[in-house]
């Protein structure tokens, strides 16, 4: 099963999110990733659902997804034709000893550093989920505080519109 992106736009009204993932939890799905986000149009939202599963489970979600009354369209991201990315705010342990250590990765990462207090270092990370999951993985020998990612959001690269997805 490989990660599957789904984007939604749909009407800008209370509840359109829980009409939309109630129809994934009825089914069973497990979400990995949600968000949702204002459009360039104040009527309108994006939301983005990542999930692992089977092919045709997925299908029919989406053509449920699809005749909802506020859903407008609906998009299979192709994830090489897309731009993927999160944001992941982290709080470690940062001592005098290994605030240098600290700072080279995040510079290495290009992570912004946006709190420093005696005990702790915070700092900002946007990118693909796979380079979230590096720097993670990088500061996995210190002492991990505090940690909150976004989920993906997505749109297809350059000139290409999203492909709607097959009804």
């Amino acid at each position: 099963m490989k990660r599957e992106v789904i984007s939604v736009l749909v009407q800008n009204h209370a509840g359109v999110l829980a009409r939309v993932t109630s129809l994934f939890a009825r089914r069973g799905f497990n979400i990995d990733s949600l968000t949702v986000s204002a459009t360039n149009d104040p009527g309108t939202s994006r939301i983005t659902v990542v999930v692992h599963d089977d092919e045709q489970v997925l299908d029919q979600i989406i053509k449920q997804t699809a005749r909802l009354e506020e859903t407008c369209q609906i998009f299979r991201l192709d994830t090489d034709k897309s731009l993927l990315r999160e944001l992941l705010l982290v709080k470690v342990t940062a001592t005098a000893a290994n605030r240098a250590e600290l700072h080279e990765i995040a510079s290495i990462y290009k992570a912004k550093i946006i709190d420093l207090s005696p005990h702790s270092m915070s700092m900002e990370l946007t990118g693909e989920p796979e380079k979230i999951d590096a720097f993670l993985n990088m500061l996995g020998q210190y002492k991990l505080l505090e940690l909150c990612r976004t989920g993906i959001t997505a749109m297809a690269r350059g000139d290409n519109k999203s492909q709607q997805a097959n009804l």
